[in-house]
């Protein structure tokens, strides 16, 4: 069989290839840009945008099984789902995993009614947002300032959700279900800071805001840190910083008890217990080192 991989240049793609390898499976990796492309040998490497169903056609044709992502490059939800999901039929495309966003688009109910074997990721937090919203931050000054510092979440090994995707793309018993995926451990702020001092060897601390000194640093001083949801959201028409920061603190303030269990669900999946936070750390120790040891 031929599993495509769409978003196989970014950090669950790139897993999710790896692990259909390690399997035996013939890969195809779906990318805007074949020639910057990074991939294993071995990966049959195609051009294609799932933004633009026009471009799909050749990366469809002989598939079995494919591996999508619910979003674009600017990481809104795509709004051609209809659209893919007919091409994947009347391809002969007869599994499919969907991996979400932010939100829900066109793609999740396009697939879930139509005649494919479907399976719905929904991972709760990635460990790997911890580099994009601290990296810079901890390299610079080793100091992270946030508001709720006790806040909770399950966050989850990239690695284990290319697993789990590559498991419900090539085995049975998988079709219609969606997983809640999160990693064996809830942490806090104050818990992933511990981790990572251990990790780099380096005096990294957290120190807590109050709302208020939040939206005095953020909102009025016109400071906000380099949040992942800043990056996503921050050239969203109506979204400025004021109304990004209520949302965080709103967010940061609720206690989420969905984000906030394990499931076990990369276990029950992959037969393999999730990979700790710990373990994440030390694979990118360095990239929180400093400007020097990352250069």
């Amino acid at each position: 069989m031929t599993v495509l991989v769409t978003g196989a240049t970014g950090t669950v793609g790139g897993h999710t290839v790896q692990h259909l390898l390690r399997a035996g499976q013939k890969v195809r990796a779906l990318t805007r840009d074949p020639a910057r492309a990074r991939l294993p040998e071995g990966v049959e490497v195609v051009a294609g945008d799932l933004t633009d169903a026009a471009t799909l056609t050749r990366a469809f044709d002989g598939v079995t099984a494919a591996h999508l992502i619910n979003f674009g490059k600017d990481y809104k939800p795509l709004r051609n789902g209809e659209e893919i999901v007919e091409l994947l039929v009347r391809a002969g495309v007869r599994r499919v995993t969907v991996l979400g966003g932010w939100e829900e688009g066109t793609l999740e109910p396009a697939v879930r009614s139509s005649t494919l074997e479907w399976t719905d990721l929904k991972p709760i937090e990635f460990m790997g947002n911890t580099l994009a919203d601290w990296g810079e931050r901890l390299r610079t000054d080793g100091v992270i300032r946030e508001p709720y510092g006790d806040r909770r979440s399950a966050p989850v090994h990239e690695s284990d959700i290319g697993a789990v995707a590559a498991v419900a793309l090539t085995e049975d018993g998988h079709a219609g279900k969606a997983y809640t995926i999160t990693g064996p451990e809830v942490l806090t702020p104050r818990d992933k800071i511990r981790i990572l001092g251990e990790a780099t060897g380096r005096d990294l601390r957290f120190e807590e805001l109050t709302p208020d000194q939040t939206r005095k640093e953020w909102v009025e001083e016109g400071t906000p840190p380099d949040l992942l949801l800043f990056k996503v959201f921050g050239d969203t028409p109506g979204i400025g910083h004021r109304e990004m920061v209520e949302f965080l603190l709103r967010l940061y303030g609720t206690n989420h008890e969905l984000g906030s269990t394990v499931t076990g669900t990369v276990e029950k999946v992959t037969g393999r217990k999730a990979r700790t936070f710990t373990q994440w750390a030390s694979e990118h120790a360095n990239a929180f080192r400093g400007q020097a040891s990352i250069a």
